[in-house]
């Protein structure tokens, strides 16, 4: 049949590309004649859309596809799960998980210590037609740097690190762009201590851009420069972040700081002379020397007290939240600006929790400005708005509210003086009392924009859990599915929502671990 002479078929299609019926089935149908937008964009999220009303319909169901347990931590990342330290892989993303690769047995000073996903940048000439794959980057108990290929483990490029400390951390210093690798803190021996030694390096950091993978430079966080009392130190954001003990955070800027201390620039693969030793950047036994020796103290860029070295930066135009540093304060949330410091109208945000567990609060992933902060039976999503009056002041409003499900009961407690009165008294349940609903997981769908709220219910020694979906946008529920395992609030849980899939992953006593796999499941019965 020829579509373009039927006008009935010309007719259909054209009501349906005017967008008249926001039907799934239409949609589809139109794409199928070629009338949709010529933009990648704009059909991904057209496509997203179509999955969000499937995952959402009554008629769609979760069902338990797949089960495996390990005696090594399971790592879950963006469709591909991970068992024994990395080194054996699944793909989730079919309708029931299968084997990737299982990379060569290995002992366990060369075991993968930590690791990250990077996917191929959108729009961008690169050298290598690997480059264009995913990767998996990352860092060995034997101190190398590996780029591995995310669907068959191949190594494509490695680089020694060196032999002088210990790297055991991979973090992101700007998301697929920028990475740190990260050493374990220099101890000092039982010799060393006994002899009154003083250990002044505290750690290493190596900072590198990605595809093409090259050095941006090695630094030593030294006591001596930043004080006795530096605890920890990562690179993110473009900035170096120093915490210390007495709960300061202080931020500098880390291109300034390579701009002055950088004694020369290291390209990987080059020849290079260091110290009076020769050798290649990159290769065993050589590794990367350090680069970058800050002799004296950078320009403090900020500095901010806080209960735990606790510190958060988000929003816009940048905002931070702290807890105050004190002990009392703990639970107390401050929402203040970052270019003054100034507390933002409403910033204080103060659940007043009466339970074991502490609430917790974060910006939102999705770049809206907002804020999430999550109590045992509620969950407050807030939005940083300008106010009208002052441009320069922020102020927090309530978006909407999540509660839990539950009732409200009053316990009493019959006593007997000693001179035989009975006294009564009352008193309200914990805000996290196991019998009753309370939520333990909320998370991020950014391609369907729904939150995933994972709530939980103890009843003698059995727990059951459900997952519930809300809309981003307004916090209206959209969709409730039940995990069948039970859960145990005693034990590790984390659960992922990823498109149509619900990844469950529990850690039981004896470090053993179970990953649960729910695959979306369309009732086909029903129109």
């Amino acid at each position: 049949m020829n579509l373009d002479s039927n006008p009935s078929v010309k007719r259909r299609t054209k009501r349906m590309c005017s967008g008249q019926r926001n039907n799934v089935c239409l949609y589809l149908t139109t794409r199928s004649y070629g009338c949709s937008v010529n933009c990648a964009g704009a059909i991904q999220r057209r496509n997203m859309g179509f999955l969000r009303k499937l995952v959402c319909q009554e008629s769609t169901k979760f069902q338990k596809v797949w089960t495996k347990h390990s005696k090594s931590p399971i790592v879950y990342e963006r469709g591909r799960i991970y068992f024994d330290n990395y080194r054996c892989c699944f793909n989730s993303v079919t309708s029931e998980p299968h084997h990737l690769y299982e990379l060569p047995k290995c002992s366990k000073l060369e075991k993968i210590e930590d690791a990250l996903l990077c996917e191929c940048p959108v729009g961008e000439i690169l050298l290598k037609p690997s480059d264009y794959k995913p990767s998996l980057i990352v860092v060995t108990g034997h101190n190398w740097l590996l780029r591995l290929s995310a669907n068959t483990g191949e190594t494509l490029e490695k680089i020694y690190l060196g032999s002088y400390c210990k790297f055991r951390y991979l973090t992101w210093d700007v998301p697929q762009e920028t990475i740190v690798a990260k050493s374990s803190q220099k101890k000092l021996t039982a010799l060393e201590q006994r002899a009154g030694s003083q250990q002044h390096g505290l750690l290493y950091l190596a900072v590198f851009k990605i595809l093409p993978l090259s050095l941006m430079g090695m630094l030593e966080i030294n006591k001596n420069i930043f004080g006795n009392c530096v605890t920890d130190a990562t690179v993110a954001h473009g900035m170096l972040i120093v915490t210390y003990s007495v709960g300061l955070v202080k931020l500098y800027s880390f291109q300034w700081i390579m701009e002055q201390f950088m004694e020369q620039r290291l390209d990987l693969g080059q020849a290079c002379n260091w110290s009076g030793m020769a050798g290649i950047v990159g290769d065993f036994p050589f590794g990367i020397p350090c680069n970058i020796k800050i002799t004296d103290t950078p320009p403090l860029l900020f500095e901010v007290s806080c209960l735990e070295n606790s510190f958060q930066i988000g929003g816009y135009p940048w905002h931070y939240i702290i807890t105050p540093n004190k002990k009392k304060d703990k639970g107390t949330y401050h929402i203040c600006s970052l270019s003054n410091n100034v507390l933002a109208n409403n910033g204080i945000q103060d659940m007043k929790c009466c339970s074991l567990e502490s609430d917790w609060i974060y910006f939102h992933p999705d770049t809206s400005s907002r804020i999430i902060h999550v109590g045992p039976n509620k969950i407050n999503v807030l939005k940083l708005k300008e106010v009208e009056t002052n441009s320069q002041q922020h102020q927090i409003e309530e978006d909407f509210v999540i509660l839990a499900k539950r009732e409200t009961k009053v316990n009493r407690l019959v006593t007997v003086t000693a001179s035989g009165r009975v006294v009564k008294k009352r008193f309200e349940q914990l805000d996290d009392d196991p019998e009753q609903e309370t939520f333990k997981v909320v998370d991020y769908e950014d391609e369907l924009d729904l939150l995933s709220v994972v709530a939980v219910t103890q009843t003698d020694t059995d727990g059951s859990a459900h997952i519930d979906f809300y809309s981003n946008e307004n916090g209206k529920l959209l969709k409730s599915i039940r995990l069948i395992e039970s859960w145990d609030v005693t034990y590790n849980h984390e659960v992922y929502f990823d498109r149509d899939t619900v990844i469950h992953i529990e850690q039981k006593p004896n470090r053993l671990f179970f990953c649960y796999i729910y695959k979306m499941i369309c009732n086909t019965g029903e129109k």
